[in-house]
């Protein structure tokens, strides 16, 4: 049995800076805190986090979506890829990022979701300048 979770939040700047700063090694590393590797072609390879986050593209909408096969190190070995699928909607002020994660391995999901807004939200928001935007 697999859970899904989906989190959003409003960034001050456009989907342009955000999806080039996601698919950008150099930048996603600069953003999140934590090395990674990013081939940003459909069928490439990632990583982020040091490794503790890998997977392979599946489809790429220059900055309105991106949608990754998904794993952690903590994943059961027998376990599949989950699913990731970045969604860009540009507004007056910046972007809705909503991201929705399916397939996680039953139990993961509420750690996995804290991931997203520890690890990644939380940076993304100093990184873009908005250390001050709460939900």
């Amino acid at each position: 049995m697999s859970q899904s979770i989906e989190v959003s939040r409003v960034f001050p700047v456009s989907p342009n800076a955000i999806y080039d700063a996601w698919t950008n090694e150099d930048e996603h590393a600069d953003m999140t805190g934590g090395d990674a590797t990013f081939d940003p072609r459909v069928g490439g390879r990632f990583s982020a986090w040091d490794g503790y986050i890998k997977g392979t593209i599946l489809e790429l909408e220059p900055s309105r979506r991106i949608v990754q096969a998904w794993r952690t190190v903590d994943f059961p070995k027998d376990a599949a890829d989950s699913r990731v699928e970045v969604l860009l909607e540009p507004i007056a002020d910046g972007t809705i990022l909503t991201l929705r994660h399916s397939d996680i391995p039953d139990g993961q999901a509420a750690d996995v979701e804290l991931g997203w807004v520890e690890y990644y939200f939380e940076p993304m928001l100093e990184y873009f300048g908005a250390e001050d935007i709460i939900e």
